[in-house]
């Protein structure tokens, strides 16, 4: 790029500095330091139901950093005692289905009844960038302005184990800062319904109609888990379509197994727009609270969550003790190496790997 002050022609031109750009930061402006609280701040804080205290504890909860993880757990441990004093529910279904818009919907619903309720929704992370968009509270428009909610996104990178675990973990301190109602979100895809299934009292599936083959939405596994089906969008024109995919759904659950709960999983149809039938909705989930509270499956099934989970953070823990061993982390790219190369079949140098480990530790 030619510049004319640098011509010959223009020799007697002069330049200006000109101004310097001031910083966008205002120099007097001082951030107060937040205050470092310790494990009784955070207990105290979170029993009293202060939203900013149990947001740090969350926040704490989710750290991969070892010195928050154990401030974490002393704070769980000491909010035990003033949990489990509310009522799970998982609520699942394809991306698309509408879970976000139909929270907002569901939550002021059981609002009106009275008591608090937590949202703590898994939202689904880029593969390549391990970013995540965590945009529930946008799509959460009423609730989350609500004074007597609390809407937790956490991103679902890293092992799915993992955010489980926090997210169970994070439900404790919700029970103990009052909250006695707990919508679980999951992304819809994979493995997270099994996870979510382990730690609430009712899983909701929501299905759509209207969007081709309605029997393509019928997999056994995820049907197996749901306590109830709620078809979304029945409303204009999809009334029809909603009600013959309800009874295709109610005909398919005839065919499993009976659940354990002894309860029959109810399909229902509703729109979340325009909040039709969210009502009938609820009547069937605290008819499900009641019924298995009578024949006592709620307590049973709360024991086996909490068996599940100690197992699944004894998995964990030796899972990553294995990864992070020093001996192992040396040896893992040339075991890998030979495998690629053929030298080596895969269950010989799981096994080599293993002794290597185990010997590493004595």
């Amino acid at each position: 790029m030619v510049h004319p002050e640098n011509n010959e022609k223009y020799k007697g031109l002069m330049v200006n500095k000109g101004i310097e750009r001031p910083s966008s930061v205002n120099p007097y402006l001082k951030r107060p330091k937040k205050r470092h609280l310790s494990v009784n701040d955070y207990v105290e804080g979170i029993i009293k139901g202060d939203v900013t205290t149990l947001s740090r504890a969350v926040t704490l909860v989710e750290s991969i950093r070892t010195e928050h993880q154990a401030i974490a757990q002393e704070v769980i441990e000491k909010c035990l005692p003033y949990a489990g004093n509310s009522v799970r529910i998982g609520i699942s279904g394809v991306p698309g289905a509408g879970k976000s818009t139909s929270i907002d919907v569901f939550g002021l619903h059981v609002l009106q009844q009275g008591g608090k309720l937590a949202v703590l929704a898994i939202d689904p992370s880029s593969e390549r960038s391990k970013g995540s968009i965590l945009g529930d509270k946008t799509r959460m428009e009423k609730l989350s302005v609500h004074p007597d909610s609390f809407i937790r996104p956490s991103p679902s990178a890293g092992s799915l184990g993992g955010v489980a675990r926090k997210t169970r973990e994070t439900i404790v301190l919700c029970e103990a800062a009052g909250f006695d109602k707990i919508f679980v979100e999951t992304v819809g895809v994979g493995q997270s319904e099994t996870a979510v299934h382990s730690m609430v009292d009712f899983f909701l599936l929501i299905q759509l109609a209207g969007t081709g083959d309605e029997l393509q939405g019928i997999k056994r596994g995820i049907m197996e888990m749901a306590d109830g089906i709620a078809i979304n969008k029945a409303d204009g024109d999809n009334i029809d379509r909603a009600k013959l995919a309800a009874s295709q759904f109610q005909s398919a659950l005839r065919l499993f197994p009976a659940p354990e709960s002894k309860w029959t999983p109810q399909v229902l149809t509703y729109s979340g727009f325009y909040n039709i039938g969210v009502k009938e909705i609820w009547d069937m989930v605290y008819q499900y609270i009641d019924f298995v509270k009578a024949n006592g499956y709620f307590d049973y099934r709360r024991n086996e969550q909490s068996k599940y989970w100690m197992y699944e953070t004894i998995n964990e823990q030796l899972r990553d003790s294995f990864y992070h061993n020093p001996t192992i982390e040396k040896m893992l790219a040339e075991k890998e190496q030979q495998v690629l190369n053929g030298h080596l079949t895969s269950f010989v140098a799981a096994k080599r790997l293993l002794d290597a480990y185990f010997e590493a530790l004595q």
